[in-house]
């Protein structure tokens, strides 16, 4: 396979990246006290799945428009989850520090750009049709 044949979502980039940015999230909230099970752990841990999962789901859709829609969408969910990781490292909250968070927020970056590329490529390719 070449470096720009794709025949699964499997193979974006962004998806492997993503999925790598909710597996440190799911090593960040282990550590999380019990009872943020639904406070900080669940939303956390929920928006970063969120984000692979909906690049394969709009990936399977039939329309490039749709698969652009469920893109969209993701900018807000990797914001989402932005903020929670920024909050459980805040002082009064303590849940974590900028240590642990810093590297994922940095993954979180690489995400940003790599989805905002994706949609880019996909919105010049519909304007071409």
């Amino acid at each position: 396979m070449t470096n720009c044949e794709i025949r699964s979502y499997q193979d974006l980039k962004v998806w492997q990246e993503s999925m790598n940015l909710a597996e440190s999230c799911y090593q960040l909230t282990i550590a999380f006290p019990k009872e943020e099970l639904y406070g900080m752990t669940s939303p956390i841990r929920r928006a970063a799945v969120s984000i692979p999962a909906n690049i394969a789901e709009g990936y399977g859709r039939e329309y490039r428009g749709e698969y652009i829609k469920f893109l969209l969408i993701l900018q807000g969910s990797l914001k989402e989850l932005e903020t929670h990781l920024l909050l459980s490292a805040r002082s009064k909250v303590g849940l974590t520090d900028t240590l642990a968070v810093n590297p994922i927020l940095r993954q979180c970056e690489s995400v940003r750009r790599l989805l905002r590329g994706l949609i880019l490529s996909l919105q010049n390719k519909a304007s071409r049709e």
